[in-house]
């Protein structure tokens, strides 16, 4: 959406205390913690006055079966006893649908970006795709979508689900060589239709701003 100079963009926050009070043990490399820690920065910052704050419903099999196949997630439901993977997804899909309705400019979830997960796999401690789920949302209104990731592991899920599409472009800068998921080289570049639209960027380890 354009924007005039000067005018003040609007900016979705979305955030539920539940998703962070989560503890996988020592040394585990994932800590949701992190995410109520940055909310409490934003809080004494007081960020939280230049923006919308929104608590996210649960979201359904219905909507997590738009990119995961059905017995996926029926064994997901089986087996988990948490819901976290489900507040996240919801609150990006939340996000880009407010972003269609031209209701905000900027959406921002801290507990989104499981971008490992496949259409019938978890993989890298992601198992619903908040972002394939999201991007799904805003192809209803928008003819293509740029996608950047910054984690230092590839987004191998978000470029599978898109590898043979022209609507989607994927672009990824993480660290390569023997390092999980070991995947997003240089000549991966899509395929058919989405042929030129899959752009990895593998850095090496140690990388900066002058190398």
């Amino acid at each position: 959406m354009a924007q005039t100079q000067g005018t003040r963009r609007k900016v979705c926050y979305y955030y539920d205390g539940d998703v962070g009070n989560y503890y996988y043990g020592q040394g585990h490399p994932m800590k949701p913690h992190r995410i109520r820690m940055t909310h409490n920065l934003l809080l004494n910052y007081g960020l939280y006055r230049k923006m919308e704050i929104y608590r996210p419903h649960k979201a359904n099999a219905e909507e997590m079966t738009k990119y995961h196949s059905d017995d996926y997630i029926k064994f997901l439901r089986s087996i988990r006893p948490d819901n976290m993977s489900e507040y996240s997804k919801q609150m990006q899909r939340s996000s880009a649908v407010k972003l269609n309705k031209q209701q905000t400019d900027i959406a921002v979830n801290w507990a989104g970006g499981l971008h490992h997960a496949k259409k019938s796999e978890a993989s890298g401690f992601c198992y619903v795709n908040d972002i394939v789920l999201a991007i799904l949302e805003l192809l209803k209104y928008h003819q293509r979508v740029l996608y950047i990731d910054i984690d230092i592991h590839h987004g191998d899920g978000v470029e599978e689900a898109f590898y043979t599409t022209d609507r989607v472009m994927t672009v990824s800068f993480h660290k390569y060589g023997e390092y999980f998921p070991g995947t997003g080289d240089l000549r991966d570049i899509g395929a058919g239709k989405g042929k030129y639209y899959a752009v990895n960027y593998p850095l090496r380890d140690g990388i900066d701003d002058e190398s």
